[in-house]
């Protein structure tokens, strides 16, 4: 499939825009998750875990569809350190998309509890079981989850400049959509 070289190959916006609503999802899921002690517990920690798998899995792939395809040039006249920011926050939300969910699962291995994909399905231990680990992991994850959260907040912040006040091409090379300004 060809592409503009002002834009993303489409395998890249599909996977940016699906894991984005993910993303977003197990945040809000997350904070239930530590704010409640309701029945809906269960059914939040039910969903968190495949979820958190599935990010997984989408974060390698996407990972590999980006070193095969790089992005497009950030625009010339962009001043270097806001160049500076967006390769530095771009590395950074790879790695939480990469971390979060193996410190998710290693606290998981660490206090004993499995990781159910489905009923039937159970992901193996990758921590031995450990309570002070636990306790350790349990803390990294809660602080992974905000460096994530104010690194998500960041890049809208910055797509959001682009695409309205810049009128650069940045936000469009990621949704696909022209406008008469750029």
């Amino acid at each position: 499939m060809t592409r503009s070289p002002s834009q993303f190959v489409f395998a890249a916006r599909v996977l940016h825009w699906l894991m984005a609503i993910m993303i977003v999802s197990m945040l809000f899921i997350g904070v239930g998750l530590v704010a409640s002690v309701s029945e809906r517990h269960a059914w939040l920690l039910a969903i968190h875990k495949p979820l958190g798998i599935a990010i997984l899995v989408l974060a390698v792939i996407r990972l590999i569809v980006r070193l095969r395809n790089p992005p497009p040039p950030l625009p010339a006249d962009l001043p270097a350190v806001q160049k500076l920011a967006a390769y530095a926050s771009h590395y950074l939300l790879y790695a939480l998309m990469i971390a979060m969910p193996l410190v998710g699962w290693a606290m998981l291995s660490a206090g004993g509890y499995p990781v159910m994909l489905s009923p039937s399905l159970r992901l193996p231990p990758i921590f031995p079981a450990n309570a002070a680990a636990f306790a350790v992991l349990r803390y990294a994850h809660a602080w992974l989850a905000a460096l994530l959260f104010l690194t998500f907040l960041a890049h809208l912040g910055a797509a959001l400049y682009h695409g309205l006040i810049r009128r650069d091409g940045v936000l469009s090379s990621m949704t696909g959509i022209r406008h008469e300004a750029e």
